[in-house]
C-alpha cells in the first residue's frame, strides 16, 4: 500500500479537440476553493493580438485580478501555456511553458520560461493554456489526463515535501506503466516558507529511468503555488510526432527542421559545446571579461573561477543525451550522477543533480566567493528539492554578505553565523533555513528588497548605503550578469519589464566588448529590437538557446551578426508551417511588440510601469565603494578624463567616486528617454494612445486606464 493519500473530489469529462495549426483554441480554469472546473474558448483576436504562451497568460490573469489584487489573494491566479510551436519533435528547442502569475516580490506580472514536457502535453490534451485560481483548504494535486479526457482535483494526504521524491511518486502512480508519459510540475517547502519559491517542471529520462527536472524560477510563481494549497499539477498524455500539431504545411516544417538540426549537430561541437557541457562555458568567457559577478556584484573576475568553469563540469556531468524536450540537438540540460551531499536530509545518500547552469554557478558560487564545484552542485541540488530560486537565492544571500563585512549586520542578527563571503557552510544552513521558515535563513528568503527595509528598521543599518549595494530592481534580485561597464546591458536589466533578468535583452558584449552601438540611438534601437524578438519565443513555446548560442559558420560577415538573422528567417518559416499564418522578420517583432506594450500597461494597472520605477542600485551602474574604484583604478581615472573631461591627479577616491556617479547616473536617465522614445512611449515611460491602436491593444479598458494617467 502506498503511504499518501489521493481522493478525487471534484471531476470534468470533456472531449478533446482535434489540434489544428498549433492551437486547440480553448482553455482551462480550475478554481481550487470552489472547487471548480471548466472550459472556456479562445476567440479569433484573442488569438491573433496574443498569440500564444506568455501572451495568452498575461490576458489570462489581467482578467482575474484587480489592481488592488495581492500575489497571495485567491482573486490570483497561476497560468501555463506554451505556445503553436510548442510541441513540436523535430526542430530544436520547442518544448517550452510560460508560467505567470502576481509576483510576491514585484507585485506586478511575473513570467518564466521553462523547459520539460508540461506545456506541449498540456495542449495535447486540449487546452492552449490553463489558469488556477482560489485557494485549497488542503493539500490539492490537479490531473489532466489527455488520453482518457478528464481533469480532476484530488486532495492530497502522506505526499513528500521535497520535489524530487514528491515527482517520482506522481510519476509513477499516473503513469500506468509509462513514465514518459507524465509531466508533473511541483514547488516545495522553500517556495512555501519564502518569497523567492519556484517551480520544477518535469520530463521522464528514459535512458537514466527517472524524472528530471528544468525550474520556472523568477519572482516567487513557486510560492503563489504553494500558497494555493496546490501540491503538483500532473499531466498524461501519449505519443508526440511531428504531426501531432498538426501543421499547415509539414513538408516546409520537416525542411527547415532538418536544416536546423543539421547546423547544430555540425556546429555546436565546434563553437560551446552546449550538448556536452551546457552553459558552464560562459563562467570562464564572462570572467576573461570582467563579466562574472563576484562577491554580491562588486568585481566581475577571479583568479579562482576556474575552479566553476567547463573543463570541472565536463568531468562531473553523467555523459548522454540531456534535452529536456523530445528531438532537441541543443541537447543542454545536464546532470550530475551519484553525487552525495553533505549536508541537510539527503547527507550521505546519493542523488542525481539536474544542473548547474551557469546562473546557479555564477549565483551561489563566485557571488558568493564560493569557488567549491561541490558546494556549488549541493546548493543547486537542494534549492531544487526545497523549490528555490537560485538565482535569487544568490543575490540575496551575496547581498547579506556584504552587509555582514560591512558591519551593517552581524552574528547577533545572524543567529551567530559568520555570513563572510566564501562561508559555503554558512550559505547552505541558510538555505536550509529558508525551506523550514526558520532563522536568518527565512528573512533572507523574503528577498533583497525586504531584506533592506527588516536591516533599516531591526537593526539599524543604513538604508542608503544598502539602496547602493541591494542587487534588486522592481523588487526582483538581479541575474547573473555585471553592467557597470555596459550602458545598454543597464538598460536591459533596468527596462525589463519584470525586472532584472536577461531574457529581454543580453547586449553586453555587443556594447562593451565589440563597441557596436555608441550612440544613444544605437542603444535604444538595440533595447527595443531585442527585447520584442526575445518575448516572441515565449510567445510560441520555445526556447531561445538555439537562435543564438549556436550560428552559422559564415554569421560574423553579414550586416547584423547579432540578430542571426539566417535563423530569424528560418523561424518565420518555421512559424509559417505551422499556424499556416505568412509571417517575415518584422512580423515576429510586431506580435512581440504588442503583448510586450500591453504587459507595460498591465505593470501601470497594479501601480507599477512608470519611469520612477525602471531605477537601478547604483551598484549595477558604477563602484559604489572606495575598494571597487581603486581596484579599477586606471579604468575609471581614464573615463574620468576621457568622458567627464575631469583631471584626476590630486583629488581624493572619494572624490573621483561622486564625478563618475554624477555622470553614469545622467547617462542612465538620458538612455530612458531615447527608449522611450523609440518604443514609442511618453517621457514617463507609459505607452501612448497612437502606440496601443497601432498594435491592437486599444481595449476599452487599456485606453481608459491610460487616459486615468493623462494618456490620451
Amino acid at each position: 500500500m502506498p503511504d499518501y493519500d489521493l481522493k478525487i473530489i471534484k471531476t470534468l469529462e470533456y472531449k478533446r479537440p482535434e489540434v489544428d495549426k498549433g492551437y486547440v483554441d480553448q482553455t482551462l480554469y480550475v478554481n481550487v476553493s470552489e472547487p471548480a472546473i471548466a472550459i472556456k474558448p479562445v476567440d479569433q483576436k484573442t488569438k491573433k493580438v496574443f498569440i500564444g504562451g506568455k501572451g495568452y497568460d498575461l490576458w489570462l490573469l489581467w482578467n482575474a485580478v484587480e489592481p488592488t489584487t495581492h500575489w497571495n489573494d485567491p482573486q490570483n491566479t497561476v497560468c501555463i501555456a506554451s505556445g503553436p510551436m510548442g510541441g513540436t519533435p523535430i526542430y530544436p528547442g520547442s518544448g517550452k511553458s510560460i508560467v505567470s502569475t502576481l509576483s510576491p516580490l514585484t507585485g506586478a506580472a511575473i513570467d518564466s520560461n521553462v523547459g520539460g514536457y508540461f506545456g506541449p502535453y498540456l495542449k495535447f490534451s486540449g487546452f492552449d493554456a490553463m489558469e488556477i485560481q482560489g485557494k485549497a483548504s488542503e493539500d490539492t494535486v490537479i490531473f489532466i489526463d489527455g488520453i482518457q479526457q478528464q481533469v480532476q482535483i484530488l486532495s492530497a494526504s502522506g505526499l513528500p515535501e521535497n520535489a524530487y521524491d514528491l515527482s517520482t511518486r506522481l510519476t509513477e502512480h499516473f503513469a500506468a506503466g509509462k513514465p514518459r508519459s507524465i509531466s508533473v510540475v511541483s514547488a516545495g517547502p522553500g517556495a512555501k516558507n519564502s518569497l523567492i519559491g519556484c517551480l520544477n517542471f518535469t520530463w521522464y529520462d528514459v535512458k537514466r529511468k527517472r524524472a528530471r527536472y528544468k525550474q520556472a524560477g523568477r519572482g516567487g510563481i513557486g510560492t503563489v503555488f504553494a500558497d494555493k494549497g496546490i501540491k503538483a499539477l500532473v499531466v498524461r498524455w501519449d505519443s508526440v510526432t511531428a504531426d501531432t500539431n498538426k501543421p499547415a504545411d509539414k513538408t516546409a516544417l520537416k525542411d527547415v527542421a532538418k536544416s536546423y538540426s543539421r547546423e547544430i549537430v555540425e556546429l555546436d561541437p565546434k563553437q560551446n559545446e552546449m550538448a556536452r557541457i551546457g552553459t558552464t562555458h560562459l563562467v570562464t568567457i564572462m570572467n576573461d571579461h570582467d563579466l562574472l559577478p563576484t562577491h554580491n556584484f562588486r568585481y566581475g573576475s577571479h583568479p579562482q573561477a576556474p575552479n566553476l568553469g567547463q573543463q570541472v563540469y565536463r568531468l562531473l556531468f553523467d555523459p548522454g543525451f540531456d534535452g529536456c524536450w523530445m528531438g532537441c540537438t541543443v541537447a543542454c540540460s545536464h546532470g550530475i550522477k551519484d553525487f552525495v551531499p553533505f549536508t541537510g536530509p539527503f547527507s550521505g545518500r546519493k542523488v542525481f543533480v539536474d544542473g548547474p547552469e551557469y546562473e546557479t554557478i555564477a549565483g551561489c558560487g563566485s557571488n558568493l566567493g564560493i569557488f567549491d564545484p561541490s558546494t556549488v552542485v549541493e546548493l543547486n541540488f537542494y534549492c531544487d528539492a526545497y523549490g528555490l530560486d537560485t538565482i535569487s537565492v544568490g543575490t540575496s544571500i551575496a547581498f547579506a554578505m556584504e552587509c555582514f563585512e560591512l558591519g551593517l549586520i552581524n552574528e547577533t542578527h545572524t543567529g551567530g553565523m559568520d555570513l563572510s563571503f566564501g562561508n559555503r557552510l554558512s550559505a547552505l544552513q541558510l538555505v536550509h533555513q529558508m525551506a523550514a521558515g526558520e532563522g536568518f535563513g527565512h528573512i533572507i528568503g523574503q528577498g533583497v528588497r525586504k531584506m533592506k527595509e527588516i536591516f533599516a528598521r531591526d537593526y539599524a543599518a543604513d538604508p542608503a548605503v544598502m539602496a547602493d549595494i541591494g542587487m534588486e530592481a522592481k523588487g526582483l534580485e538581479f541575474s547573473e550578469y555585471m553592467t557597470k561597464e555596459s550602458l545598454a546591458q543597464q538598460g536591459g536589466y533596468g527596462l525589463a519589464l519584470k525586472g532584472p533578468q536577461h531574457d529581454e535583452a543580453w547586449l553586453i558584449f555587443l556594447d562593451m566588448v565589440h563597441n557596436f552601438m555608441p550612440t544613444f540611438e544605437q542603444k535604444a534601437e538595440a533595447l527595443h529590437w531585442f527585447p520584442m524578438f526575445r518575448t516572441w519565443f515565449s510567445l510560441c513555446g520555445l526556447c531561445k538557446l538555439p537562435w543564438n548560442d549556436i550560428v552559422p559558420e559564415d554569421n560574423k560577415d553579414t550586416k547584423e551578426p547579432a540578430k542571426v538573422m539566417k535563423h530569424v528567417k528560418w523561424y518565420t518559416d518555421y512559424f509559417s508551417a505551422v499556424t499556416g499564418r505568412p509571417a517575415a522578420p518584422e512580423d515576429l517583432v510586431k506580435m512581440s511588440e504588442a503583448v510586450y506594450n500591453f504587459q507595460r500597461i498591465f505593470n501601470l494597472k497594479m501601480g507599477f510601469g512608470r519611469r520612477q520605477h525602471d531605477a537601478l542600485p547604483y551598484r549595477a551602474v558604477g563602484p559604489v565603494t572606495e575598494l571597487e574604484y581603486e581596484s579599477r583604478t586606471e579604468r575609471y581615472d581614464t573615463q574620468l578624463q576621457e568622458k567627464c573631461n575631469v583631471a584626476t591627479t590630486g583629488k581624493t577616491t572619494a572624490e573621483k567616486l561622486g564625478i563618475l556617479r554624477e555622470y553614469r547616473q545622467a547617462q542612465y536617465e538620458k538612455l530612458k528617454d531615447a527608449v522611450y522614445q523609440r518604443r514609442g512611449w511618453t517621457n514617463d515611460g507609459i505607452p501612448t494612445v497612437e502606440k496601443v491602436k497601432s498594435l491592437g491593444i486599444d481595449f476599452p479598458e487599456v485606453l481608459e486606464l491610460l487616459k486615468a494617467h493623462g494618456v490620451q
